[in-house]
């Protein structure tokens, strides 16, 4: 697609996008995994939003904390030790199989790639390096530099600062409806990582494309993974 042809740089969300969120809860829960990690990840998500909608910013650390205690909660958990280690563990999520795979097909094809990400980079910085993908990605960027979360322009906006690069030169990748719909807003050409096949956000614009997986993603540029 010509939109993406374009782009000298991509720019990928963290968790949920190259990074498996629900890692933790599945390795620690049993049969709750699924039930307490999507009460988990949806408070998480809220809880930024609302933050940045208050005007009562906190790193993604204690989101994410607060978060899974109310899930934990919900659920009639109340095992201090468990709730720390899936604190621990979401430091330290894997990288989904394909990601090291098309990060490298993009980076030989010539283009820039990075991360945005709400995380703080306390937490991005040793998952990366223990995912290995740090050779793959120039810049980690995390919306505190602005302290406020996406989807505000401002965390985009890092992503043209960081890069000297105009928005339209920039492809964002992101398994997140919300997130693709408010960097299309923005002005990014944007491939939405649709895994579960969910419908499209209604919202102010719409993603350049949709695509299954990340492996579905370098033929986007013209280039194979």
């Amino acid at each position: 697609m010509d939109s993406f042809a374009r782009c000298r740089a991509v720019v990928f969300d963290a968790y949920g996008t190259l990074f498996d969120v629900a890692a933790p809860t599945r390795a620690l829960l049993g049969e709750l995994a699924d039930e307490v990690g999507q009460l988990w990840r949806r408070k998480q998500l809220e809880y930024s939003w609302l933050r940045s909608l208050i005007g009562r910013h906190a790193d993604f650390a204690q989101v994410t904390a607060e978060a899974l205690d109310y899930a934990l909660e919900a659920h009639g958990i109340t095992d201090a030790g468990l709730a720390a280690r899936l604190r621990e563990a979401y430091l330290t999520l894997p990288a989904y199989d394909d990601a090291a795979e098309v990060l490298t097909a993009l980076r030989q094809s010539g283009r820039r790639t990075a991360i945005l990400s709400n995380g703080s980079p306390a937490m991005l910085a040793p998952m990366v390096t223990r995912s290995g993908l740090s050779p793959l990605l120039e810049l980690l960027m995390s919306v505190e530099d602005v302290a406020i979360f996406k989807p505000h322009p401002k965390a985009y906006s890092l992503a043209c600062d960081r890069l000297a690069c105009p928005a339209q030169d920039i492809a964002f990748v992101s398994a997140n409806g919300w997130d693709a719909a408010g960097a299309a807003t923005f002005g990014f050409s944007v491939a939405w990582l649709n895994r579960r096949g969910e419908p499209e956000d209604r919202l102010s614009a719409r993603p350049a494309a949709q695509i299954a997986s990340l492996a579905a993603l370098p033929a986007l540029f013209g280039i194979g993974a």
